[in-house]
C-alpha cells in the first residue's frame, strides 16, 4: 500500500515539473535560444541526479516543520499541495511548490493536534523573503559585469549568440541539479517520517538510503511533468514579465541556480562550518520566486521601464494565496479521508511527564519546579500537552520538553532490519550494539538512543558544533530509521525488558 499512498507525492512531483521547469529553462525557451525538447531532456536528467545526491538537506528541515506520521496523512497532504499547484499552473502562474507543501503540512498539524516547529517555519518563511531579493541582487550585479565585459571586448553577434546558447544549456544543467536538490523535499518530504523503505546497496557498493529511494521516485515524477505540461509556464516566465535578451536570460538562470544551490548544499554548509563562517539554512526555497526575482533584478538594472507590473502582481497574488489554499484544502481533505474512507490520517501521539522524563530534563538543565504538578500525567496530543505546560507557567523550551515527553513505544527486533545485516550503512560496531538490545522495550525514543550510546561510541553524537553538524545529521537519520523499524502500537506496549522476539546474541559475520 505504500506505493499506492505515494501516488499523490508523485502527482505533486509531476506538478512541480510542469510548473518549475520554467524556472530552469523558461527564459531560454522564451527567448528562442533553446528548443523545448532539448531543454526538457537536460532538465529531466539532472533534476533526478540532484534529487538523489543532494536532496537530504532541505528535506530534513521540512520534516522538522511537521512530522506526518501516517501514510494516508502523507498521501492527503501531498494531494492538497499538488491540487493547489496544478490549479495555479492551469492559470499559467509560476507559483511556489514550497509554499504549497508548507501550507499543507501546517493544515495537517492543525488537524492532528500536532506541534508546529516554529523555528523551522520561521527559517522557511524567511527564505521566501530573502530568496527573490538575493536572486535579484545576483542578477543585477552579473548583468552589469556582462555589460562592462562586452563593452570592452568586442564580440561578433554570431559568436555571442552561439556562446549564449551553449551557456544557457550548461547553466540550465546546474539549475536543474539545484532544483532537484532543493525542491525534492516538497515532493516526497512528507513521506520520509513514515517511509518503510530500507537502505538498499547497489552492485557498485553505493548505498541508497530509504529517503534517497523516495527522492529517486520523486525525481522521475518531476521529469514526467517537465515533458508533459511545462511549456506554457515556460513561455509565461520567458516572455510576459520582462522581455529578455539572450544574455539576460543566461544571467537569470545562473542567478536562480546559485540561490537554490546555496539553500540546498550540505557540502557547502560543511565547508563554511569548517572555517568558522556563518552557514546558510538548508530549507526548500521557491525556484519560482528565485527566477522572478532575477528577472526583476535584470529589469531594474535596465531602468525598470519595461517591467510588466500587472503580470508581476498576478504572480505575487499566487504566491500569497497558494499556502492559504493548500492549508485549507489539506484540512478539508484530511477530514474527508478520515471520515468517509475510514483511513487513519495521523497516528495519535501521547505525551507523558514521567519521573524518568523529569530526570532527563533535569540533566539537560530544562527541569523547573513548575513541572512537579505534571509528574505522572498523560496527554492525548501535542496541543493538550503544550496547553498544560503554559498553564503551569512554562513558556520556553516547549519543543524540547515535548520531544522528551513524547511517547513512542519501541521494541527492538533485529529481524526487522535484516536487510542491513550485510550492508555497510550501519557499521559493525553500530550493528553489534543494536543486537545487544534485542528484546528490550522503550517508552520514549530518546531512551533507545541513550541505550545505544551507552553501548557504543559509534552511536554517540559529536559535540554540537557547525563542523559536526553533517555527521550528527547522518547519525540522526540512522536513529530515526531504527525508531520506525522498531515501533509498536500503543496497545502492544510491554514493560521494558519484555518481548516476544527470538533472542539473538550477535549479528552474523559479514
Amino acid at each position: 500500500m505504500f506505493f499506492v499512498y505515494l501516488l499523490s507525492g508523485l502527482f505533486l512531483g509531476w506538478s512541480l515539473g510542469a510548473n518549475d521547469a520554467a524556472n530552469v529553462y523558461g527564459t531560454a525557451v522564451g527567448s528562442r535560444m533553446l528548443r523545448f525538447r532539448t531543454a526538457a531532456v537536460a532538465c529531466s536528467v539532472f533534476v533526478i541526479v540532484g534529487a538523489v545526491l543532494g536532496g537530504a538537506g532541505a528535506a530534513h528541515t521540512l520534516g522538522k516543520l511537521g512530522s506526518v506520521n501516517a501514510l494516508p496523512g502523507s498521501f492527503t497532504v501531498a494531494l492538497a499541495a499538488a491540487l493547489s499547484v496544478t490549479a495555479m499552473t492551469r492559470l499559467g502562474l509560476p507559483v511556489s511548490t514550497s509554499q504549497a507543501i508548507v501550507g499543507a503540512i501546517i493544515g495537517w498539524n492543525f488537524f492532528a493536534g500536532a506541534m508546529t516547529d516554529w523555528s523551522s517555519l520561521s527559517r522557511i518563511v524567511g527564505s521566501w523573503v530573502v530568496c527573490p531579493l538575493l536572486s535579484a541582487a545576483f542578477a543585477a550585479v552579473m548583468l552589469k559585469i556582462a555589460q562592462a565585459f562586452l563593452a570592452r571586448v568586442p564580440v561578433r553577434i554570431f559568436r555571442l549568440d552561439n556562446a549564449t546558447r551553449v551557456g544557457l544549456f550548461v547553466v540550465g544543467i546546474l539549475a536543474s541539479y539545484s532544483l532537484g536538490a532543493n525542491n525534492i523535499a516538497n515532493v516526497v518530504g512528507v513521506f520520509v517520517p513514515a517511509n518503510p523503505l530500507a537502505p538498499f546497496t547497489l552492485p557498485g557498493g553505493y548505498t541508497l538510503s530509504g529517503a534517497q529511494q523516495l527522492f529517486l521516485l520523486g525525481g522521475i515524477a518531476i521529469a514526467v511533468g517537465v515533458f508533459t505540461y511545462s511549456k506554457r509556464v515556460m513561455l509565461t516566465v520567458g516572455n510576459e514579465v520582462f522581455k529578455l535578451s539572450p544574455v539576460a536570460a543566461l544571467i537569470v538562470v545562473l542567478a536562480q541556480a546559485i540561490v537554490l544551490f546555496l539553500f540546498a548544499s550540505e557540502s557547502l554548509e560543511s565547508w563554511l562550518a569548517a572555517r568558522g563562517l556563518p552557514t546558510i539554512p538548508l530549507v526548500p526555497v521557491s525556484s519560482s520566486q528565485a527566477v522572478i526575482g532575477a528577472v526583476i533584478g535584470i529589469g531594474l538594472a535596465k531602468g525598470g521601464r519595461n517591467i510588466r507590473y500587472g503580470v508581476l502582481a498576478r504572480i505575487a497574488s499566487g504566491w500569497v494565496s497558494t499556502p492559504l489554499l493548500s492549508g485549507a484544502m489539506a484540512f478539508v481533505l484530511l477530514f474527508f479521508v478520515q471520515n468517509v474512507f475510514a483511513q487513519q490520517v495521523f497516528a495519535p501521539v501521547r505525551y507523558a511527564m514521567s519521573g524518568e522524563v523529569a530526570a532527563r530534563l533535569q540533566r539537560e538543565g530544562l527541569y523547573a519546579d513548575v513541572l512537579e504538578d505534571l509528574i505522572d500525567e498523560e496527554y492525548a496530543d501535542a496541543r493538550a500537552f503544550r496547553r498544560a505546560l503554559r498553564e503551569a507557567g512554562v513558556d520556553s523550551d516547549l519543543d524540547t520538553i515535548a520531544r522528551y515527553a513524547r511517547v513512542t513505544p519501541l521494541r527492538v527486533d533485529v529481524e526487522r532490519i535484516r536487510d542491513l545485516w550485510d550492508g555497510d550503512w550501519l557499521s559493525e560496531e553500530q550493528l553489534q550494539a543494536v543486537f545487544r538490545l534485542q528484546g528490550r522495550a522503550f517508552e520514549h525514543g530518546w531512551q533507545l538512543d541513550a541505550a545505544l550510546a551507552a553501548l557504543s561510541p559509534a552511536w554517540r553524537p559529536l559535540p554540537d558544533t557547525k563542523v559536526n553538524k553533517p555527521a550528527n545529521k547522518a547519525l540522526r537519520e540512522k536513529l530515526d530509521f531504527l525508531h520506525a523499524a522498531f515501533a509498536v502500537p500503543d496497545e502492544a506496549d510491554e514493560e521494558p525488558g519484555n518481548c516476544r522476539c527470538e533472542p539473538v546474541s550477535a549479528p552474523p559475520a559479514r
